[in-house]
């Protein structure tokens, strides 16, 4: 993939970012990820790639647009698999909470898992604690080798849990360890590549969630020099047969940055629709609105934040009715 196509990328997560952010708070939930699905569709279609979506908004009857299997992007080549996400968190938008992003990973044709719609459970850390870590391990252990990785006390740990049922026993292990937790509503990829980042208050990230959102996450960790460990927890033997069909074969095993994200050659990118941990939300100033983005790039280990303005009645995007 050309350098130039990350740039590329961005745009269409700004444009997604920019088409949901005006129904923050609102409580429009679907609307809101309508027009980031319509935004991205319409900017994707500028990029010179010829992509095809491993991961999306679900099959072809389930998504009108940006389904599974679609074909996207203005050239016939370099062919690379995408996977997005146009609004991961539609209920922090429609409630107004932080952590909203539109996101979106990209690799060589074959590079990404295709990753059923289905849990997954998930343990992620940065670069300072790769290594360290085992998905078959006690928490208490991988929180102790974390810690002395990273130079702290287990007490000094900040470890983010999606706040759910599901999670009633981690959520007792972390606190019989020590550890400080950060429980969220949704939306696990921007704190899960949030635990990259040293200044970003996220150490850990734990539990279980969205099987195409491990992939998103292990995309940006790739490129970070993060680790994520990963597991598929299908619910019924329908899903059991769909990761068959999608060429995933050993359903309990454990999956490995390696196995998540295959390519050496990765681009991930995400602009902020809310504030939140790694990025900071959309602004409107009248005709104007302002951006804050991360792009990067696993082959070279690029990373850029990049700041935008925009003008809004410049916007084909928005012109439609995205």
């Amino acid at each position: 993939m050309e350098r130039e196509l990350a740039l590329e990328f961005v745009r269409v997560t700004e444009a997604a970012a920019i088409a949901a952010g005006r129904l923050m708070g609102r409580g429009q939930k679907e609307a809101a990820d309508k027009a980031a699905v319509d935004a991205m569709r319409a900017m994707l279609d500028t990029v010179q790639v010829r992509g095809t979506v491993v991961i999306g908004e679900g099959e072809m009857d389930e998504a009108p647009m940006l389904y599974i299997g679609e074909k996207v992007g203005g050239a016939q080549y370099p062919e690379v698999d995408i996977a997005v996400d146009p609004l991961e968190g539609t209920n922090l938008v429609a409630k107004g909470l932080p952590n909203a992003i539109a996101v979106l990973a990209v690799a060589e044709k074959g590079g990404l898992l295709h990753a059923p719609d289905m849990y997954m459970e998930k343990l992620a850390v940065g670069p300072e604690a790769k290594g360290c870590i085992d998905l078959d391990a006690p928490i208490a252990h991988n929180l102790a080798r974390v810690a002395a990785a990273k130079g702290k006390k287990v007490e000094d740990l900040t470890v983010v849990i999606l706040d759910r049922e599901r999670h009633a026993s981690i959520i007792r292990q972390v606190r019989a360890a020590g550890a400080r937790i950060k429980l969220i509503t949704d939306g696990d990829v921007a704190p899960a590549v949030a635990t990259a980042f040293g200044d970003s208050g996220v150490d850990v990230l734990i539990g279980i969630g969205g099987a195409p959102e491990g992939v998103l996450a292990a995309a940006a960790l790739k490129c970070l020099g993060g680790e994520m460990q990963a597991r598929l927890m299908p619910g019924n033997q329908a899903e059991v047969e769909r990761a068959h069909n999608m060429g995933i074969k050993d359903i309990g095993a454990v999956l490995g940055l390696n196995d998540l994200v295959r390519s050496n050659d990765v681009i991930f990118a995400a602009t902020g629709i809310t504030d939140g941990d790694l990025l900071r939300g959309v602004r409107y100033l009248g005709a104007k609105a302002t951006t804050h983005s991360i792009v990067m790039r696993s082959r070279t280990g690029t990373i850029r934040l990049v700041e935008a303005t925009h003008i809004l009645e410049k916007k084909a995007f928005l012109r439609r009715g995205c």
